[in-house]
């Protein structure tokens, strides 16, 4: 297998006040990390132990996550070696990934609008984050 430690790692932040369940917000910011570009295919996260006490909760928060991420094929744990972004799919189809395209859209403008944001805001942050992925690279 091919993997690599990323030089600048990934870090993780955690909102205890915003009501979202803390494995919630690690899977969200595992998907949104790899959607930015800031964590591609091989990269090395920290382990269980490690992300627990960075953060102070409790690991079995951590492995949650982190089990349900490899459910889903996003992740790969080697016993021995840690756990690492898993190497990315076949591409779906263009239909599929249309669909799947429009449903998070909804998704994020339904999330946004019941926290009182309008969808000019969501679509200001989203377009901040370009950018942001630029400075990354």
């Amino acid at each position: 297998m091919n993997t690599k430690v990323s030089s600048r790692p990934f870090r993780f932040a955690l909102d205890l006040h915003s009501g979202v369940p803390v494995y919630r917000q690690l899977i969200d910011q595992v998907r949104g990390g790899m959607a930015l570009g800031a964590l591609s295919s091989g990269d090395q996260l920290p382990t269980v132990r490690q992300l627990s006490v960075d953060l102070a909760i409790n690991p079995n928060t951590v492995m949650r996550a982190y089990r349900e991420l490899e459910l889903g094929g996003l992740l790969e744990t080697h016993q021995g070696t840690g756990t690492f972004i898993a190497p990315k799919k076949v591409e779906r189809k263009e239909a599929e990934r249309e669909r799947q395209l429009s449903q998070l859209a909804n998704e994020a403008a339904s999330r946004a609008g019941a926290a009182g944001f309008t969808v000019e805001e969501l679509l200001k942050r989203l377009s901040e984050l370009s950018p942001q992925l630029a400075k990354r690279r």
